[in-house]
């Protein structure tokens, strides 16, 4: 009984907040309080920086990643590590259903307490990249203010541990990203902290 007041509790709590955003929230899918909610939240917020929020995320990005967790198509550590089971016996039905439910969720709010050194340094690169560097303006694919577009994903509010460690992903090519890779390749250990920053502090 108290699980399932809990359950109805966050469901209210969700609709309310959906409605006063004027967005609405479809029916949640079963597996994301039994599963998703676990390392992800409830609300889609995760409260471990190491698991990525995703309240806000776009739909098409979730169904893509989710696809590719349950292919195993994606193979950095942490998708064999957590991801791989999780979604492996997903219907295509299903994960579609968990990506509108995500993206319709009010995406996290800007992180307190970034360095502000850091992250003007990093906003300098998400909006002008470094020419140098061939690096090259990351609000090109993800936007002016890091909202996602389609497959493109959401940066904004995502945790600053999270992104730092996808994009050393990316860096290594242990997330193989024919897209991404070439972008971060080239960026220090110290300018992939300062991204972060910014963005998480969006």
């Amino acid at each position: 009984m108290r699980w399932i007041a809990a359950s109805t509790v966050a469901g209210l709590a969700l609709l309310r907040a959906s409605a006063a955003a004027g967005t609405t929230v479809p029916p949640e899918p079963s597996i994301v309080w039994g599963t998703c909610s676990v390392c992800h939240g409830n609300d889609g917020i995760s409260p471990n920086s190491s698991f990525p929020n995703l309240a806000g995320q776009t739909e098409t990005y979730l169904q893509s990643q989710l696809s590719d967790f349950r292919d195993r198509s994606r193979a950095d550590h942490d998708a064999k590590a957590y991801m791989w089971s999780m979604a492996g016996n997903v219907s295509g039905n299903s994960l579609k259903r968990i990506a509108q439910y995500f993206s319709a969720l009010t995406p996290p709010g800007s992180a307190a307490g970034e360095d502000p050194v850091a992250v003007a340094a990093g906003g300098k690169i998400f909006e002008q990249g470094i020419d140098s560097e061939n690096v090259t303006a990351c609000q090109t694919c993800h936007g002016a203010k890091a909202a996602g577009n389609g497959a493109f994903p959401r940066l904004a509010g995502q945790h600053r541990d999270y992104l730092v460690a996808q994009l050393k992903a990316f860096r290594s090519n242990e997330r193989d990203n024919p897209i991404m890779h070439p972008v971060v390749e080239h960026l220090s250990d110290e300018q992939i902290g300062e991204l972060a920053a910014y963005l998480a502090s969006l």
